[in-house]
């Protein structure tokens, strides 16, 4: 019986303070959701929420079901603290350095 293909992915999770990266080996045809659950990221990060509003491959959007391929990069995001626009009116304003 033939062996079961493996491929590799990146998970990521940045804070303000700190970041997660790690790489885990997932069975072809693994999902997104899958993977993540298999990163053991839940465990390091408090208060974790994943669904597909927050989660993508490569900056775009993706769902926990999308089928991965070696060398993907799961990116999980974040909330905002403030509305992007704001914030461009307030650096436009001068009101706001950049940092």
């Amino acid at each position: 019986m033939p062996e079961a293909k493996h491929i590799s992915v990146q998970i990521v999770f940045a804070l303000p303070d700190r970041q997660h990266l790690s790489t885990v080996q997932v069975a072809a045809g693994c999902t997104l959701g899958q993977a993540i659950e298999v990163s053991g990221i839940r465990a390091h990060i408090n208060d974790l929420e994943i669904g597909d509003h927050n989660v993508g491959i490569y900056a775009r959007p993706a769902s926990l079901g999308t089928v991965l391929t070696d060398g993907d990069r799961i990116e999980i995001y974040r909330p905002l603290t403030r509305d992007p626009k704001d914030m461009r009116r307030l650096r436009a304003k001068g009101q706001m350095r950049r940092q």
